[in-house]
């Protein structure tokens, strides 16, 4: 399989995020997002928002957390099944299970809290390309 150059934004984004760190994951993502006017400009869109919107969650500000839920969805949606190297639909769907007990509530003001091990992860297929490891062709011969 072959490694993708990646924007280093987007990727030092995705790894504040897959370290729970949402609002440096925005910060990276946004820098990205206020420069960038070509076609993946919502997509970065849509990100920051799914990082404010877990940021909100783990904050307890429930209501913005369902609000910024729904906002990344409409701004990811457009680039499902894949784009930039993210499986749109399973951010998606994880998004969906990590906001579940949101998305049922009725209340106006409830009290839910994050379920850590429902936090969604980005993996980017192909991963990024690792200039550090000159034996990467010798590890990639495996069963993938």
């Amino acid at each position: 399989m072959q490694t993708a150059e990646y924007e280093p934004l987007y990727l030092k984004g995705i790894e504040y995020f897959n370290a729970c760190d949402f609002f440096e994951s925005h910060e990276a993502w946004e820098e990205i997002w206020t420069e960038h006017f070509g076609p993946s400009r919502k997509f970065y869109q849509g990100l920051i928002q799914a990082a404010v919107a877990l940021h909100h969650f783990g904050n307890g500000n429930i209501r913005g957390a369902k609000k910024l839920y729904y906002g990344s969805r409409g701004y990811l949606e457009p680039y499902r099944p894949r784009h930039m190297g993210l499986d749109v639909d399973k951010f998606l769907e994880d998004m969906t299970g990590c906001f579940a007990e949101v998305l049922a509530s009725t209340e106006q003001f409830p009290q839910i809290e994050i379920v850590a091990d429902a936090i969604p992860e980005i993996h980017l297929d192909p991963p990024p390309a690792d200039t550090s490891d000159s034996n990467s062709a010798d590890s990639s011969s495996g069963d993938s």
